[in-house]
């Protein structure tokens, strides 16, 4: 069990619920009945027909509807994250916020994260959130490069799937922001088209081949010169999986000034 920000929405969704329902079962009757019986000695003075509840029991009932929702959707339908590094560039930015449907892949128990209903397994090309193979408590966000039983190979900056080298067409330098001395690339994987970054001047230290076992998936950053992946640590297992990321909803740089322009960006 992660103790994460859901686990600790979840302690309140339970704190707050077991607190209106004892209220409910237990104590608001015996309230009210005090607040008639008050009445009726106090005949002609104007008394309420329900006592005042205690402030935890009223804070209680108005939070937990709303925790609720919050735990339900987080938990099995969309979950908020911010980019927190440049591995992902040019196809993410640091300081990108996020939305990663977490059904995509079937429905899991949160908090267990025991699926209990699967559909189909991710695709190459897919961008996706999971906790991080060798210490669970952080998420990290790469794109599927390898699926169950597939050889990858990556030498002098080129990948290669199943012995064939991935098409990749060159755009030019790159002139975004949070990288330098950089080339951009399109490349493709299944027909799927996604940027990628390489830069010339770097040696090329992570190589190798690698067969992915079953139930995992080797993931890669598009900033392939400047990113921690499977080409370190290994594959990430299918149970590591949070979701597919799908859109980006807000940006906001290191000046801390929102930007707009990228609102409602498909994640490609």
């Amino acid at each position: 069990m992660i103790l994460d920000f859901s686990f600790y929405l979840f302690l309140a969704v339970v704190f707050t619920g077991t607190v209106w329902l004892l209220d409910k079962l237990f104590f608001e009757k015996k309230r009210n009945q005090v607040v008639r019986s008050s009445s009726e000695m106090h005949q002609g003075v104007e008394v309420p027909d329900k006592a005042r509840e205690p402030v935890l029991v009223e804070y209680s009932k108005s939070f937990f509807p709303v925790l609720l929702i919050v735990f339900l959707l987080r938990g099995f339908v969309v979950e908020p994250f911010r980019i927190p590094s440049g591995s992902m560039l040019p196809s993410l930015y640091v300081g990108d916020f996020i939305l990663v449907n977490k059904f995509a892949y079937g429905i899991k128990l949160p908090i267990i994260d025991k699926t209990i209903l699967k559909f189909d397994g991710p695709e190459r090309g897919d961008v996706v959130v999971f906790r991080y193979p060798r210490d669970p408590s952080l998420d990290y966000i790469k794109r599927i490069i390898g699926l169950p039983g597939d050889h990858v190979a990556y030498y002098n900056k080129v990948l290669y799937i199943n012995g064939k080298p991935v098409e990749r067409e060159f755009v030019g330098p790159y002139k975004g922001p949070g990288q330098t001395y950089a080339n951009e690339y399109i490349e493709k994987l299944k027909g799927a088209e996604h940027s990628i970054l390489l830069m010339p001047a770097r040696t090329n230290n992570l190589q190798g081949e690698y067969i992915v076992p079953e139930g995992m998936y080797f993931v890669m950053g598009d900033n392939r010169d400047n990113s921690n992946d499977s080409r370190v640590w290994g594959p990430v297992p299918e149970k590591n999986l949070l979701g597919k990321a799908f859109m980006i909803w807000m940006y906001l740089n290191s000046d801390e000034k929102w930007h707009y322009e990228r609102i409602g960006q498909v994640i490609k």
